[in-house]
């Protein structure tokens, strides 16, 4: 397969895997002693790693090649999506110091300290299969589409061979390397969007002019109220409700917070991280107007939406930095696994093997955290011939289902958090329930054709609407159940709720907090603020 690729490319692109391997293998080096370390890098990872950690394992190659395809194709709506650095707030402020003064090592495990052993189970369970047939598969096809386009090589060689190497590196060296390759990974990432971004705009005529050829409409994120897909009341109250569950609740994400030294640096790591997700609406969307609007001028042919980055880099870069660029996709795709991979590994070992072998040293659960993390590498090969087959816009399809998954989650740990008489059962139910009711959508939608009445609306509703309403139903489940059953034991609340009282122990967690965390949370507040604003039509 041809390829636009010079020599000077392949130099840098050579370059980043040597930084890459280079750091990874420094951090192989250093002897792992136990599972903390192993799985949490020791609990001992400072507020830079931490936020370029959180970003890095966010902005995977589905969102390079999925944003700037929903840039193409339906302009910034969907940064909705991508402007929840406030809910990253959220993780710091109001969810770390609860997760870290229980000493969890995973998100279930929170959930056995504040619910019962039910719960921990079904989420463990429902979050590695979720992984493996979402994230681990949308983030392999989304890499195999990025190597075709970009770099001439088959779809699914490129894919195998980044999945075997970034698996190699995370089974040998756990979430410290996984970290610490994500910081090079983040800076590689936004150095090769910003590269896109600046060239595209000077192609086009820059900003005032990308307004004009692209329109009005693709710089709107706010869609009238009777937008078949993207209403503004919907966008405005469904999304959060998927960032509450993704970015405070998911494993994926909360993995990087739990390895926190102590409360104060996991916050200050989630203020950076917030900061540093401002930017994807505009390095990673952005791309995609400017592909649409060079199509519409007729300077690119753009094939798909999917295909418009890798279309812009094929075409306007010139040589090393379309490597830089190649190197930043690349970037994407192996932070994301290797976070997939890590985060697998450690649900599976914490909360599936150790339940059911509590006996077993560190060492072996080291040793089964790395045959894990082997095996969901293999799981993730697997699934490259099915994935390759994907069709359709596939930023809006991950969002979509996401939502069908999100509500019964991010009402239980919410709720779980903030108010106390919130109990076993009542969680159990609202876990089981909702998840129910989001796959009877989720069938109920794939054979919409041959539905009629309630059926058919519920199949037909707006996949927004319909997750505010299932949040809804959860948060009244919740507080039903709750209420007609009886209250939590005392151990399942304290330390573990707002307002609730904490051992001697838990409070001499470092719990302190100066006026620039709160100055800078206030900047990121205003920063989301203005970015609302502007992108108003």
């Amino acid at each position: 397969m041809e390829t636009n690729f010079y020599t000077l490319d392949w130099v840098v692109l050579g370059l980043y895997f040597l930084l890459l391997f280079g750091v990874a293998i420094w951090v192989i080096l250093q002897r792992q002693k136990d599972s903390a370390d192993y799985f949490l890098a020791g609990r001992n990872v400072g507020w830079f790693v931490i936020g370029t950690s959180i970003f890095a394992s966010n902005i995977g190659s589905e969102h390079l090649v999925g944003l700037a395809g929903a840039g193409a194709d339906t302009g910034v709506v969907l940064g909705h999506y991508e402007i929840h650095a406030y809910l990253i707030l959220l993780l710091g402020w109001v969810f770390a110091p609860y997760y870290l003064r229980s000493g969890v090592f995973t998100m279930p495990e929170f959930l056995e300290r504040r619910f019962n052993a039910t719960a921990r189970w079904y989420l463990s369970i429902i979050s590695l299969v979720g992984y493996v047939l979402t994230k681990v598969s949308v983030t392999v096809y989304a890499g195999g589409v990025v190597f075709e386009t970009l770099l001439g090589i088959d779809f699914w060689s490129g894919a195998l061979v980044t999945v075997i190497l970034t698996g190699i590196y995370t089974v040998l060296g756990g979430l410290r390397a996984v970290v610490y390759t994500e910081v090079v990974q983040t800076f590689v990432l936004l150095l090769g969007a910003v590269a896109v971004t600046v060239i595209g705009l000077n192609e086009i005529g820059g900003w005032s002019n990308l307004r004009e050829v692209a329109g009005s409409d693709h710089f709107d994120m706010w869609k009238s109220i009777d937008h078949p897909d993207f209403p503004w009341p919907a966008l405005l109250f469904g999304t959060p409700i998927v960032g509450i569950w993704y970015w405070c609740t998911d494993q994926y994400i909360v993995q990087r917070v739990l390895a926190a030294r102590n409360i104060t640096v996991a916050r200050r790591g989630t203020i950076f991280g917030a900061y540093l997700k401002l930017t994807p609406i505009f390095f990673f969307m952005v791309p995609g107007i400017i592909a649409y609007a060079l199509n519409k001028t007729g300077a690119i042919q753009l094939e798909s939406a999917d295909a418009a980055l890798p279309t812009l880099v094929m075409t306007l870069l010139p040589a090393g930095l379309r490597g830089l660029v190649a190197g930043g996709l690349l970037a994407a795709l192996m932070s994301s696994l290797a976070s997939l991979f890590n985060s697998c590994s450690t649900l599976f070992t914490k909360d599936i093997y150790e339940k059911l072998r509590p006996e077993s040293s560190e060492r072996r659960l080291v040793n089964v955290g790395r045959i894990a993390t082997g095996f969901v590498v293999i799981l993730g090969v697997l699934w490259i011939p099915l994935m390759e087959n994907i069709s359709g816009q596939l930023y809006e399809y991950l969002q979509s289902v996401q939502s069908y998954i999100a509500p019964p989650i991010a009402a239980t740990f919410l709720l779980g958090v903030f108010y106390r008489r919130i109990n076993a059962k009542a969680a159990v139910t609202t876990l089981i329930g909702g998840f129910l009711l989001g796959m009877l959508r989720l069938v109920l939608e794939l054979n919409k054709d041959s539905l009629s009445g309630f059926w058919y609306a519920y199949a037909d509703m707006n996949f927004l609407y319909f997750c505010i309403a299932l949040f809804l139903v959860c948060v009244v489940l919740l507080i039903v159940v709750s209420l007609s059953t009886d209250p939590p034991p005392k151990e399942k609340v304290e330390g573990l709720t707002f307002g609730s009282a904490v051992t001697e122990e838990e409070a001499a967690i470092p719990f302190a907090f100066n006026k620039w965390d709160v100055i800078h949370t206030v900047i990121v507040l205003l920063g989301v603020l203005g970015v609302f604003l502007y992108f108003t039509g």
